[in-house]
């Protein structure tokens, strides 16, 4: 006896159910809180134990200079700031959804985040003028030339090194 098979789900479904599954999962309102020590210029991530600078800086700058940028960088009165690692960069970003992007979680309280990539602190190991860079959008872990700009967004907490 032949039965009929389910036909698959559109693309469109597919992509929905796992926005929404992502979202669920990371609910913004229970995973960051503004931290009044940092004068609520710093928010803390409870899923990766994380702080990040509540409003990253939109200037561009080449990937020497935002190492740098973090470094001096002092954010509610604290210092210690440094670029974070791909796999930290790409905690706050979900599955792809259309633009403007970029895909954080819904309600989350970050400001002023660009719809673009942002340098990571890892250079590339083969290419020595290359460094990586996260998209925004899709949070694809790339490379590029160092002297190209990206903005920077700065995290302080120790680094998650295991998945570049």
């Amino acid at each position: 006896m032949r039965t009929q098979a389910t036909p698959p789900p559109e693309r469109e479904e597919v992509i929905a159910d796992i926005i929404r599954n992502w979202q669920n999962t990371h609910p913004a309102g229970q995973r960051f809180s503004l931290l009044p020590t940092f004068n609520n210029d710093a928010v803390f991530d409870k899923e990766t134990g994380l702080v990040w600078e509540l409003s990253p800086q939109a200037a561009t700058v080449t990937w020497n200079e935002a190492r740098t940028t973090c470094v001096n960088r002092v954010i509610g009165g604290q210092k210690g700031w440094r670029l974070p690692a791909p796999s930290e960069m790409r905690s706050l970003v979900g599955p792809a959804v259309d633009a403007p992007g970029p895909n954080l979680p819904p309600g989350h309280p970050f400001l002023n985040v660009q719809p673009t990539s942002y340098w990571t602190v890892v250079p590339e190991a083969n290419q020595p003028s290359y460094a990586r860079y996260v998209d925004a959008f899709l949070g694809n872990v790339l490379s590029l030339v160092r002297i190209y700009t990206f903005p920077v967004w700065c995290v302080q907490g120790p680094m998650n090194t295991d998945a570049y």
